[in-house]
């Protein structure tokens, strides 16, 4: 940013007057200045401000001194030298001019090439000048105002040409800004002004892409002043895109490209480029010649994605027949095998940027001829016959409905007639390689006919224009397809038969179908309504999906088709229907019927089933040996489910109902991979809830028995199911289980290493002993050749045969591990019904009989593996039994007659929860205890009706009536039950129930606090562990707490309540030892936490309780140090002896002074060892010093500041008498003090400066070796440190001497 300006008087620039008084404009504040300041800031929105601000500021006071100390500033801001400060001030700039079109730009124009003078600035400023001429120009640009005033026009445009040079640091800046500017200009100010100017430029447009672009943009913006004439004056031909410019056309482009591959995008001037090679009738030369024949030789990537992107971007320009030129040329053919190539996830893929062009195209284009070409081109661009385009491509949606009709035609007449001719095919360099002698042709039409059949599915859930009847030829041609076979004769009345295939399609081109067919069937299930007609908005605002715009299900109009073709002579089964599997097909077929005469008011119960129905049904084309059974007993459910004789007619125990072969039916079809089914499945469970019985809801419960696991036959049927048809189910979830199938291949190693130990090893040393190969001890003679060979045959046959063990155990311990996932990914989806069954069917008494299996499946879950698969059951489980069940405000209202069932599995779940060894379990049973008496508290018993209120209004009276009723719960024996499990809890050593439980239990029935209050007074003293004393402490309080506690006892119970909870806390305090132990400390804490409440009862209620025993007994406890010595207990035991009126004494606060000898004492403990007295520091200390180590080793002292003493001082070790030297006195570096006592000298602080200098100096001086006899006699690691000493110490001791001479008189007086 600009710096401050000067304070001094400005001069006119431009024609302006002059600010006489420019201390006046900065006189008025900081606020005005602020503006600039915040101009230069980096963030945008700061700028912005401060330029709103300040434009206001200008308007409102209309001072021509700060307009002119602005434009002063703003243009001296234009080269600062913050990059984000430049367009900052350069935006700013624009707004003033725009705003006070009063201001000549030409004069400031002036101003900017003044004061970024180019000539006349610095080397190093040169950078700076150049931007602030660039951003001046912008500036007046964006004013609007520069095409008005031509001579600024004119000038601009000079000063951008010459910044043109300086490419270094603006580049191709200048450049662009020039072709901007000259892009807004009328044709006549173009003519008569710029063009004398920019003809050097527009002459040499094949020198640069910059000025390329520039002959463009004229051609294009001022036609009729760049005429043909004109162009060949200029560079000597009259067209642009001509035979003779295509070599360097072609290398401008690739300039081009080079220089824009960073941004990537197209370069303008390639863009420009095609719609002059347009306008100039030459589109097919610029096409083959310029593009195909010279950028694509270029092997280069930028160069390649130039020509996608120009291929991308011609779309909408081109007509029909140039868009069938572009999209059968090479362009294309080369994007289709990049889009091969780069398929690994590192390459860079251009294929989601070609969609978004293909998209852009569509969406702006109203003809359909053209909509159909580019889906036509880009559908025929194949890999060895699988098209480049995505069959879930959703550029679908912009097709127009003719399109869309025309190109769902071609696409299954490509089907019928695969005419590989008219597709652009290539094949990639690997597929070359891998070429073999196979039919290639069959290949690429099964690879074509794959992808129609994906596209025309995904069209019924992508396109936007899609009607009923296109949806419904889509679905019926490809179950045709999937399933029938037309006959030589042509049929008029089916349509799909009319059209015989070219190629036949053979077995796996019917599965491919097939499988897409049930995928098509899903997208009808979850469809939207179709139409514009108001039945079908209707039905749309209802949500319902999978049904037409008459309320039709599409499954339903299938099924009708495939009896159609059936019934006709024209085409034949894939797989025939046999006389039973016709029979059970019509019979399906009546019972929909049936069922759509029913009462309408079940809409959706008849809706469920009838797509059950019609699922299984259409399955009988798929699977028929195994949908025959299931769709008969499908059958005879719904029509007992739907049989008025069935409703009154009780049918016989022994015959399971038509609910339990309906879950077994459901059961079956989760177990299938059809997402379709299971989906059926589970609305058709909802539906059945009511009617669900004991032994349906136990044919449910029986998945997650572990007993029925070890069937085989259930095992068998999972592993044929997942062979068959949960592959991809198989593949997930084998890598979520990669951890624990390592852990299995360690273990089944060293299971092997076993078996070889013992079984291998005796088989190979029989083989040796066969061939005498372990005879060498006995005889020296070697075995001949063929010994030796039939001997490594036998040994190689042993090997491959113990190999082949080896890995049939591998695959059996994957084949169990495989069916592990499968078993447990079954359960999952059966857990689901459960959860359906306790949000929908809360009040149903079925409900208890679902609580223990899923307590025990927790228990299971919690004792299995910890793989990923087992976490995520476990969690489901656990929160289908928490949100679902525990926390569901709807349960069971009818209880009278199972209260003592429920009663009894209370006593069940409490004593498990109290065995249970895991206190995370124990707590689920705990909970579902807590939920079996909220049910049984919330129901009215039959026997004894709840006391009624006075007053009915009185909501208080209300909820006082609410808990004093008990409903069906038998308080005396549920009381018993927990009143064990709470003498466990506060006796047994390591119990798996916790305060948490009992808290609760207390907080959300109240009505069990009064059987169990005595329990937890008589543990207080009766428990033999510390922390269970201190837990029946707490939970006495917690249940004392409680305002409920006082409905249920009367005034004498309660103060006798009180009596004995003193009495015993009293007892528990009379215990303690007299020094207290940790485990004690808590047991006090509660002891007095509970003891003051009930003080302030006693005292608040006035309750006539003796207290002298407690006092008796807390007195003493004053005088224990480790209540005192604990801010908690001291807190707490105060706090109790203030309701017996004895108050904290306080403490006398004695300001103890040491005395001067304890003070000595104390400050030499905490001495310090200097740096260069620490052995690491020793040498250094001493160089810097300039002092010889005594006799001893030890250094001087280093020089100190006044009033300042080192350890040693202190010790007097040093000046005042050295323990070890007596009668030396101290040195001051080296020198005696003057007075030979303890006294600072005065020249302290001078020799402190002269030893910094004199160090100095020793650094910039060369070390040389002392010589002579001592020198010689001293160790070489000791002779440097003695000549640096002997050179300089005699010289600083004369020194030293004279100023201390001079000093000493002063001292003296």
């Amino acid at each position: 940013m600009a710096g401050m300006e000067p304070m001094q008087e400005m001069e006119p620039r431009g024609g302006g007057a002059a600010v006489t008084d420019p201390r006046g404009v900065l006189r008025q504040g900081r606020a005005f200045l602020d503006f600039f300041w915040d101009i230069a800031k980096p963030e945008q929105e700061v700028r912005l401000a401060a330029t709103e601000s300040l434009l206001r500021h200008l308007r409102e006071g209309k001072k021509d001194d700060e307009l002119k100390y602005t434009l002063k500033r703003l243009v001296e801001g234009l080269g600062a030298t913050r990059e984000a400060a430049r367009p900052g001030f350069s935006l700013a700039l624009a707004q003033v001019l725009q705003a006070f079109e009063e201001i000549p730009l030409c004069s400031i124009l002036e101003q900017i090439k003044e004061k970024h003078n180019l000539e006349k600035v610095k080397k190093k400023l040169v950078r700076n000048a150049a931007f602030g001429n660039f951003f001046g120009v912008m500036a007046l640009f964006q004013s609007g105002r520069l095409v008005k005033d031509r001579k600024a026009l004119l000038e601009s445009i000079q000063l951008l040409q010459q910044l043109t040079n300086h490419q270094t640091h603006l580049r191709d800046l200048p450049r662009k800004t020039l072709i901007d500017i000259t892009s807004e200009v009328p044709e006549t100010v173009f003519e008569e002004v710029l063009f004398d100017i920019l003809q050097g430029d527009l002459s040499s447009a094949f020198t640069s892409p910059e000025n390329l672009h520039l002959l463009l943009v004229g051609m294009q913006k001022f036609p009729g002043v760049l005429k043909p004439k004109k162009l060949k004056k200029l560079f000597g031909s009259p067209t642009v895109v001509n035979e003779e410019n295509v070599s360097r056309l072609v290398e401008l482009l690739k300039s081009a490209a080079k220089s824009e591959k960073e941004d990537k995008k197209l370069p303008s001037v390639v863009f420009d480029l095609l719609q002059v090679a347009l306008k100039e009738g030459a589109f097919e030369l610029f096409w083959n010649e310029v593009v195909e024949n010279g950028l694509l030789k270029e092997k280069s990537g930028p160069v390649s994605y130039m020509c996608y992107r120009l291929l991308g971007s011609a779309l909408p320009l081109l007509s029909l027949e140039q868009l069938q030129v572009v999209l059968k040329g090479k362009v294309m053919l080369h994007y289709g095998e990049h889009v091969v190539a780069t398929q690994s996830p590192q390459g860079f893929k251009f294929a989601a940027e070609m969609e978004g062009y293909i998209d852009t195209f569509l969406s702006g284009c109203d003809d359909p001829e053209r909509q159909l070409a580019v889906m036509m081109g880009f559908s025929t661009l194949t890999n060895q016959g699988r098209p480049v385009l995505l069959s879930a491509s959703r550029v679908v949606r912009h097709l127009q409905a003719v399109t869309l009709q025309k190109y769902i035609c071609w696409l299954k007449d490509m089907f019928l007639r695969p005419d590989l001719d008219c597709c652009l095919d290539f094949s990639s360099n690997r597929q070359k390689q891998n070429r073999q002698n196979a039919d290639i042709a069959q290949q690429k039409i099964a690879r074509l006919r794959r992808w129609i059949m994906h596209r025309l599915v995904n069209i019924t859930e992508s396109a936007t224009r899609k009607e009923e009847s296109l949806v419904m030829d889509i679905a019926r041609f490809c179950f045709f397809h999937a399933f029938f076979v037309a006959k030589k004769k042509k049929n008029s009345q089916i349509a799909e038969a009319s059209v015989l295939p070219s190629e036949p399609l053979n077995e796996r081109d019917h599965t491919e179908t097939e499988n897409y067919f049930f995928g098509l069937l899903q997208t009808l299930n979850t469809l939207p309504v179709l139409g514009d007609t108001a039945k079908a908005a209707a039905l749309r605002e209802k949500h319902i999906h999978g049904v037409t715009a008459d309320g039709k299900l599409w499954i339903f109009l299938l099924v009708e088709y495939a009896n159609k073709l059936l019934s006709s002579e024209h085409v034949k089964a894939v797989k025939p229907f046999t006389k039973e599997q016709r029979d059970i097909w019509e019979r399906t077929l009546q019972s929909v019927k049936n069922l759509q005469k029913e009462n309408k008011s079940d809409s959706a119960k008849i809706g469920a089933f009838q797509q059950l129905l019609l699922s299984v049904a259409i399955h009988l084309f798929k699977n028929q040996s195994e949908t025959v059974d299931v769709l008969s007993d499908l059958l005879n459910c719904t029509e007992r489910a739907f049989s008025k004789e069935a409703k009154k007619k009780k049918t016989d125990d022994s015959e399971p109902g038509w609910v339990e072969v309906m879950v077994e039916i459901l059961l079956s079809l989760l177990a299938q991979p059809s997402l379709l089914l299971r989906r059926i499945s589970k609305s058709v469970f909802v539906w059945i809830c009511p009617n669900l019985t004991k032994r349906g809801l136990q044919l449910i419960l029986d998945v997650f028995d572990p007993n029925q696991e070890q069937n085989e036959e259930s095992a068998v049927v999972v592993m044929e199911e997942s062979n068959k048809k949960t592959k991809s189910a198989q593949d997930t979830d084998e890598e979520g289980s990669e951890d624990s199938s390592d852990e299995d291949n360690t273990d089944s190693e060293d299971e092997e290493s076993e078996e070889v130990d013992d079984n291998f090893r005796s088989q190979l040393m029989k083989v040796l002993q066969g061939g005498n190969a372990l005879e060498g001890d006995k005889s020296d003679e070697e075995l001949d050749d063929d010994a030796m060979m039939a001997l490594d045959k036998n040994i190689s046959a042993l090997f491959a045969e113990q190999q082949k063990r080896i890995q049939a155990k591998k695959d059996e311990k994957d084949r169990i591990r495989k069916e592990k996932i499968l078993r447990r990914d079954f359960k999952a989806k059966v857990l689901d019904l459960i959860d359906v069954f306790l949000v929908k069917q809360a009040e149903n008494p079925l409900v208890f009989d679902i609580i223990e299996p899923l307590l025990q499946l927790i228990e299971q879950c919690m004792s299995s593996d910890s793989d990923k698969q087992e976490v995520d059951f476990l969690q489901k489980t656990a929160s289908i039994f928490k949100n679902s069940l525990c926390r569901n405000k709807q349960y069971c209202k009818r209880v009278a007659s199972l209260q003592e069932d429920v009663h009894a599995l209370v006593q069940r779940l409490v004593k498990k929860a109290c065995k249970h060894s895991d206190s995370a379990v124990a707590l689920y049973y705990f909970s579902a205890s807590l939920y079996l008496l909220k049910v049984l508290k919330g129901n009215t018993s039959s026997t004894a009706p709840p006391p009624e209120p006075e007053k009915q209004s009185d909501s208080r009276a209300k909820q006082v009536c609410q808990l004093l009723n008990p409903g069906c719960l038998n308080v005396k024996k549920v009381a018993a039950i927990y009143q064990q499990a709470l003498t466990q809890f506060l006796s047994r050593r390591n119990s798996p129930l916790t305060f948490s439980m009992f808290h609760d239990l207390f907080k959300r029935f109240p009505i069990m606090c009064k059987p169990l209050v005595d329990t937890l007074v008589e543990f207080i003293t009766a428990a033999t562990r510390q922390h269970q004393q201190a837990m029946a402490c707490l939970l006495l309080h917690r249940v004392l707490l409680l305002h409920e506690l006082k409905l249920f006892v009367t005034e004498e119970e309660w103060e006798e309540l009180i009596t004995r909870s003193i009495s015993q806390v009293t007892q528990c305090l009379k215990t303690l030892g007299k020094p207290i132990m940790k485990a004690e400390k808590e047991k006090v804490a509660k002891c007095l936490e509970l003891l003051n409440f009930l003080l302030k009862t006693v005292k608040g209620q006035e309750l006539s309780v003796e207290l002298a025993e407690v006092e008796q007994v807390l007195l003493p406890l004053q005088q224990l140090q480790d209540i005192g010595s604990s801010p908690r207990l001291d807190s707490l035991y105060w706090n109790v002896m203030r309701w017996l009126d004895h108050t904290k004494p306080k403490k006398e606060k004695t300001a103890t002074k040491p005395t001067q000898g304890a003070e000595s004492l104390k400050r030499k403990k905490k001495g310090f060892l200097p740096e260069t007295k620490k052995r690491k520091n020793r040498k250094k200390g001493i160089q810097e010093n300039g002092v010889e180590p005594g006799e001893d080793g030890e250094a001087a002292p280093q020089e100190q500041p006044l009033g300042t003493e080192t350890p040693k001082h202190k010790k007097g070790l040093v000046p005042g008498g050295s323990k070890k030297h007596p009668g030396r006195g101290g040195r001051e570096n080296g020198v005696a003090k003057a007075g030979g006592g303890n006294l600072p000298t005065a020249d302290e602080g001078d020799a402190v400066a002269d030893k910094k200098k004199k160090k100095r100096k020793r650094k910039n001086r060369k070390r040389k070796g002392a010589a002579g006899d001592e020198a010689e006699q001293v160790p070489a690691a000791k002779k440097t440190k003695g000549s640096v000493v002997q050179e300089t110490q005699q010289k600083r001791d004369k020194a030293k001497k004279k100023r201390k001479d001079k000093q000493a008189p002063v001292l003296q007086e």
